[in-house]
């Protein structure tokens, strides 16, 4: 397994209740389904997911086909909500 940090930003940070945390996982599915395991039955994370974008390292990746993203050791994965406004 490797180790990645995760960062939460905006509705993705209220329902994790973390700014980051770092977990093992090498791909970007196994990451986010540890994060969502960790808490359980709370779905407020499992909802903000479901509608985030996520960047790997600075570079984007879709939202589906998580399970194809390899994660390198030390990587960091930025999960960012859709943003208001305009």
């Amino acid at each position: 397994m490797t180790n990645v940090t995760i960062r939460y930003w905006a509705a993705a940070k209220d329902a994790a209740g973390v700014a980051e945390e770092s977990l093992d996982a090498d791909t970007l599915a196994g990451a986010i389904a540890a994060a969502l395991a960790s808490r359980g039955q709370d779905p407020r994370l499992r909802a903000v997911l479901a509608r985030s974008s996520f960047l790997v390292d600075g570079s984007a990746v879709g939202r589906h086909g998580a399970e194809e993203v390899v994660l390198p050791d030390a990587a960091v994965i930025e999960v960012l909500p859709p943003f208001a406004g305009g």
